[in-house]
């Protein structure tokens, strides 16, 4: 996987960046901490410049995360509702959870959009209920746009940084996503268990 985004990012430049950025928000195993750290590698070496790769990787993840918003837009939170009723165990949660979290976007999505642009887990699933939600187009892809600038800077940052020593950038990131993905996995396994139905 490392090697194919490497090869890309060397043959597409910007473009490839752009295009793996999006296809990292609608393939998430694609991950947005190496293709953006060797950007940075790029940039210390000289074969990449800090504000076009910021563009590129920035426009292309926000591309990839409208996508979910416009499929869940497409959608509407009403017709999840039979699928809702039939596996609310599994889902952890009944309908009036499903209303209450869809007034909670309606009101301050826009902040938690923005936020979980730093989430390895959740920076792009927030924008199929962000969509669902009917969030606005403009205030969706605005705090996008804004958190995904803000993680994008980061990780060229440490790419930068690490210069030639790409090793060290998946030695990081590789314990962290599993150990996250071990206590998400520990959470919903504890809902499940706990989890009622909601007297009528």
């Amino acid at each position: 996987m490392n090697d194919w985004i490497f090869h890309l990012i060397e043959g597409g430049g910007y473009w490839g960046i752009a295009f793996l950025m999006a296809l990292e928000n609608i393939f998430p195993p694609i991950p947005s901490e190496v293709i953006m750290g060797i950007g940075g590698i790029s940039v210390a070496h000289g074969r990449m410049a800090v504000a076009p790769l910021m563009i590129a990787g920035t426009v292309g993840s926000t591309l990839g995360n409208y996508a979910w918003f416009l499929l869940g837009r497409a959608l509407g939170y009403e017709r999840l509702k039979p699928f809702v009723d039939r596996f609310g165990r599994w889902l952890t949660m009944d309908w009036h959870d499903v209303a209450r979290l869809v007034v909670f976007f309606q009101k301050h999505g826009q902040w938690v959009v923005f936020v979980m642009r730093f989430s390895p887990f959740m920076r792009t699933l927030i924008s199929l209920p962000a969509g669902l939600a009917r969030m606005g187009h403009v205030r969706f892809l605005v705090f996008t746009l804004a958190g995904t600038a803000v993680w994008n800077a980061v990780l060229v940052w440490a790419g930068w940084h690490l210069g030639r020593n790409f090793g060290a950038l998946e030695k990081y990131t590789g314990p962290v996503a599993a150990a996250g993905m071990l206590l998400l996995a520990l959470v919903y396994a504890w809902r499940v268990v706990r989890w009622k139905p909601r007297e009528n």
